[in-house]
């Protein structure tokens, strides 16, 4: 009896398995997870991630520049005493790596030989492009070669490349891939966010970048700065506000420093003193358009809308080089009831939550086209393209919140009583620069340092490490995990501090 149950159990388990492997493979299909994903989607995430107001540009770049400044230590230690602080620098790192190259790099892999994804793939590598311009203009030399390569073709530690090298490699991407764009002859790739699929603006954007990167050079090789500004014009950049590189935050993404300030630093940023104070002696209308003082504020708590005012007579700017307890010293000679008192960048306009972010402008583009123009380098009128650079960037503060709209009875004014002198050009065009490229903190920074303006005062506080911050630091995790090829980097560029300078910033 035994016997014969076992071999029912058998012949059971026999007749068993054939049936398991019938449909075995759409069993063991997962048809919920997607097993592939759009590249232009890819590319959205890439876009997303190059919203350059991050909070390392708050506490470093904004600062540098003296735009934007915290008395504060702990995770806010940066510019505000010149000293490294590594949670900070390394921010740009982190984030283009990690969330822009990284997928970058892999759309690329993907659709570079195929001819139906041709614009996409050519919009990739303008992206990618700004990617790597703003991390080698924030470090210096740094991973270009094989960076991205972890996935594909495993390599976890990639060498460093110069600065130099970078540099010949972007201005090629951007060229071939602006002079690519369309070839194909149609573009379905309505999908992205960025121009939702125009050609021509994209266009315009790679060769607003291609003369970001040739005026780079102005110093270090002016020659080719010249041709490569000539080039980039010639095939058509970026010269009016609807062109404009902008992303776009919503309540599902945030802009990264209008969530800092208006979360746990909201009562701890101050617009500086010499940013308020050139925008106040000049009658800058802008300064009504993206600050705002909380009168008789005695504490950040303090810091309510029935206290606010935009009168530009009533702002001030927080002095450079102070400190958490000489801030408070400084307030009280000022005659102000407590260091909340200083203006700040308004976090209800400028700075709030979907506030956009600006990767290359209309203005900022005029005016290196000024500048170009009034070194001779290209045809057109230097007095001409500044005055469209200040307008431009005057109108372009409406698209952050209508209370900053300025009115145009303003903005002609302010145009007629500053017009370009031709004795002083390079330092006055470059001093708009700067207020223009005010909340993207890696631009304005660049900028200062390859042209030399606004002509800035040292931080004057007395723990500082630099006189200026030149570059900033690479990050602790680099240096442990791929130490080899970042000692090789080093031993080529310089230091790993503050005050070495990247390739193109000549003394």
């Amino acid at each position: 009896m035994k016997k014969r149950i076992e071999y029912i159990l058998i012949a059971m388990v026999m007749m068993v398995i054939p049936s398991c492997d019938q449909n075995f493979d759409d069993w063991n299909t997962n048809r919920v997870d997607a097993t592939s994903i759009n590249p232009a989607f890819q590319l959205n995430q890439a876009i997303i991630n190059s919203s350059a107001s991050s909070f390392g540009t708050m506490v470093y770049e904004l600062g540098i520049v003296q735009q934007l400044i915290s008395p504060n230590s702990g995770v806010l230690t940066g510019a505000n005493y010149n000293q490294d602080n590594r949670a900070s620098t390394q921010n740009n790192w982190q984030v283009y790596y990690r969330e822009v190259i990284k997928n970058t790099k892999d759309i690329i892999s993907r659709i570079k030989d195929d001819p139906t994804r041709s614009d996409l793939y050519q919009m990739t590598r303008i992206l990618q492009a700004n990617a790597f311009l703003v991390l080698t203009d924030t470090y210096g030399s740094i991973p270009y070669t094989e960076a991205g390569a972890g996935f594909s073709d495993q390599v976890f530690f990639p060498v460093y490349d110069t600065q130099e090298f970078i540099y010949d490699q972007i201005i090629r991407e951007l060229t071939e891939a602006g002079n690519a764009l369309g070839a194909a002859g149609s573009n379905n790739e309505t999908a992205e966010i960025l121009y939702r699929g125009n050609i021509d603006q994209w266009r315009k954007f790679a060769n607003s970048l291609l003369l970001r990167a040739g005026m780079r050079l102005s110093r270090v090789d002016p020659s080719r700065a010249q041709q490569i500004a000539q080039t980039a014009f010639s095939n058509g950049v970026i010269l009016e506000n609807e062109d404009n590189a902008v992303i776009r935050h919503d309540n599902n993404f945030l802009n990264p420093i209008g969530n800092t300030l208006n979360a746990t630093e909201a009562s701890n940023v101050f617009m500086t003193e010499p940013f308020v104070n050139y925008l106040r002696e000049n009658n800058d209308p802008r300064l009504r358009a993206i600050a705002v003082r909380y009168v008789g504020a005695g504490s950040g708590s303090a810091q309510t809308v029935d206290r606010q005012t935009f009168d530009p007579d009533l702002q001030i700017g927080m002095p450079m080089g102070l400190d958490n307890a000489t801030a408070v010293q400084r307030a009280a000679s000022m005659g102000l009831v407590s260091f909340y008192e200083f203006s700040q960048i308004d976090r209800r306009r400028i700075a709030k939550l979907n506030a956009p972010n600006f990767i290359v402008t209309a203005s900022q583009t005029n005016l290196l086209l000024a500048e170009a123009a009034s070194r001779g380098w290209i045809s057109g009128d230097a007095a001409e393209f500044y005055s469209n650079g200040i307008r431009l960037h005057m109108e372009q503060l409406a698209s952050y919140d209508p209370l900053s709209e300025i009115p145009e009875e303003d903005i002609a004014a302010y145009i007629a009583s500053n017009p370009l002198n031709s004795q002083n050009a390079l330092e006055e065009i470059n001093t708009q620069y700067w207020v223009s490229s005010l909340m993207n903190g890696p631009e304005a920074f660049a900028n200062f340092r390859r042209s030399g303006y606004p002509d800035l005062e040292p931080n004057p506080y007395p723990g500082r490490e630099v006189v200026f911050i030149n570059r900033l630091t690479y990050p602790n995790s680099e240096i442990s995990v791929n130490s080899e090829n970042v000692q090789q980097a080093i031993s080529q560029q310089g230091p790993d501090n503050l005050e070495t300078r990247v390739w193109w910033h000549t003394p």
